[in-house]
């Protein structure tokens, strides 16, 4: 249908008010008018935002219920509101009943309002696999999903299989084991934990189906088709936070309906030539990665552990030798400290979709310039850590608005490498401390930030001898450490890293810190450190990862711009997006 055809315009009655309704096809518009027949306030929905027209007066709160009328219908939309601390907006129900002079002009709009659903829209999904874990963050799962969102997806005419994991790892069993025929897309419903399974599980899948080898950490990944959708019910829901701007059920179950889609990088971790995890928010070795291991020991503690744990191990004040290898991005295309953010319609991970899909008659070609084998092109950098840190997006979350790497990109193919050399403890207390305000945590002597695709971690020769008579002597230690000292120790890697000499080197071995209150939270310090990725311990410690660009696609648009929804709503005529906001 034509643009033209798509257009609508006639006077209807909201109430006993009477409004200019105009439908040109992307937007659906009502003009207040007075009884001069003058314009008063107007309110535009970009069709993509419409997701419900009903005939008659349609209630839904406490549940749904519809009177039959000839002359009357509701419309369904987007509204937002802002979300105070939060960094994106908050998305609500909007509700309009209309009321038209006559029945055949009521069925008029409600015609044309849907075929503008279906041509004016993205593609939208119809039925989804949801999964409900029910025992993440505060054990309300079942809850949020029955009476938040649940209601919305029957609204929209959405069905759904729901699962209710009993175990870990079900969700990814399920997906790469079942039938998944007929489903638009994966609803999680838990935190970041949750989400990791369903993305392995379809990770896995697709390759499988498409018969590649995911251990080969050079084989070009295939992209997921199905959509996963996040309805935030963890105790860290960091990736909903990231790609949203804000943790609301009904906000990610809004964005799910009207079928939003955010492409996200995904980093793949390997170890002695096979595939360990994937990751999508923070890959991170000392600190980071020992504040994990410590909070596992304190899980009666609820998430009050995390707090806890990063006070004892700063306490302890540990730092880690190592050798960093990082294959880096292109300088021109951005840079972690280029000030910008990745928001909603990001022109960096636009370029990035462009360049991706240039030339897709040869998949293997638009990774064989991202992921290079030849020591030449690689970097190196060797020294004492205070903690090695990759993240493929800024790892927001609300005690930290602008995230581990502000500045860093969902679905630019790159990760941000944030290496932070062994510091005096309260130069890395500046460092934790910026994390939760505005100023540039990168902006200190002791910290480097690179745009990267791939990174090398391995362990000096004599930290691994130190390592391996470390692991000998924990016969006269205590069951709790031994334990610690087995999970750190198993990492001793069979991998080869290619020969380096030829390259660039950089080398920045600074003096150890001395030790400070280390007494008080530990006899022994350990000689390595384990990995924190998404949460999740790893216990391999020399690894290889490369940032595969675009593999999965969230149902998400990314974070809305506050200031310019504000600027939209009051100039919506000249608005592209036509931003719905309401106080």
């Amino acid at each position: 249908m034509e643009e033209t055809d798509l257009r609508l315009e006639s006077s209807l009655w909201v109430g006993n008010k009477r409004y200019r309704a105009v439908l040109t096809g992307w937007h659906f518009n009502w003009t207040e008018v007075d009884k001069t027949n003058r314009d008063k306030t107007t309110i535009s929905v970009p069709v993509a935002e419409v997701f419900g027209v009903e005939e008659g007066r349609v209630e839904i709160l406490p549940h749904k219920s519809i009177e039959e009328t000839d002359k009357d219908f509701t419309v369904f939309y987007v509204k937002r509101s802002s979300s105070g601390n939060s960094c994106g907006l908050l998305w609500r129900l909007g509700r309009t009943q209309f009321s038209c002079p006559s029945r055949v002009l009521r069925d008029q709009w409600t015609k044309h309002l849907r075929t503008a659903l279906k041509t004016h829209s993205p593609p939208r999904p119809n039925r989804l696999l949801v999964f409900i874990n029910p025992f993440g963050g505060k054990k309300k799962g079942r809850k949020i999903y029955h009476s938040l969102v649940a209601p919305l997806f029957e609204l929209a005419g959405i069905s759904s299989h729901v699962v209710v994991t009993e175990r870990s790892n079900q969700a990814r069993d399920h997906l790469l084991k079942k039938d998944l025929t007929g489903f638009d897309g994966v609803v999680c419903v838990g935190g970041d934990g949750m989400l990791s399974e369903i993305l392995h599980g379809l990770i896995g899948r697709t390759q499988q189906e498409a018969g590649l080898c995911e251990n080969d950490p050079t084989v070009p990944l295939q992209p997921c088709a199905l959509h996963i959708g996040i309805i935030p019910a963890g105790s860290t829901d960091c990736v909903c936070y990231a790609t949203v701007g804000v943790i609301d059920p009904v906000t990610s179950a809004l964005h799910i309906i009207i079928g939003d889609s955010q492409p996200l990088d995904v980093c793949s971790v390997h170890h002695a030539s096979a595939l360990v995890r994937y990751s999508v928010s923070l890959l991170g070795y000392g600190f980071y990665g020992d504040v994990l291991a410590e909070s596992e020991k304190h899980r009666w503690m609820g998430p009050l552990r995390y707090d806890y744990s990063g006070t004892m191990v700063y306490l302890s004040n540990r730092s880690y030798a190592g050798i960093v290898q990082y294959l880096p991005a292109d300088p021109l295309l951005s840079s972690p400290r280029d000030k910008t953010r990745c928001l909603s319609g990001c022109s960096v991970c636009s370029q990035s979709t462009e360049r991706l899909f240039s030339d897709s008659s040869d998949p293997g070609s638009l990774y064989s310039s991202q992921f290079s084998r030849n020591s030449e092109d690689w970097v190196r950098v060797e020294g004492r850590f205070r903690c090695v840190s990759l993240t493929c997006m800024s790892s927001s979350c609300p005690k930290s608005p602008l995230g581990l790497s502000p500045s860093a990109h969902l679905a630019d193919g790159t990760g941000d490498l944030i290496l932070v050399w062994d510091t005096h403890p309260l130069g890395f207390l500046k460092f934790l401390y910026r994390h939760t305000c505005t100023e540039d945590q990168f902006d200190l002597p002791f910290v480097e930030v690179h745009r990267v695709k791939a990174v090398r971690f391995s362990l000096c020769p004599e930290e691994e001898e130190a390592c391996e008579e470390f692991a000998g002597s924990s016969v006269g230690l205590d069951e709790e450490e031994r334990s610690y000292i087995e999970t750190v120790s198993r990492s001793g890697s069979q991998q080869h890293l290619a020969e380096c000499g030829a390259g660039r080197e950089m080398t920045n071995k600074p003096k150890a810190a001395s030790p400070f209150l280390c007494g008080l939270c530990c006899s022994k310090a350990p000689v390595v450190s384990v990995w924190n990725c998404d949460g999740e311990i790893l216990t391999a410690t020399e690894i290889l990862c490369r940032v595969h660009s675009q593999l999965v696609r969230l149902y998400a648009r990314g974070i809305e711009d506050g200031a310019a929804a504000h600027n939209c709503a009051k100039k919506n005529e000249q608005c592209g997006r036509g931003y719905t906001l309401f106080e």
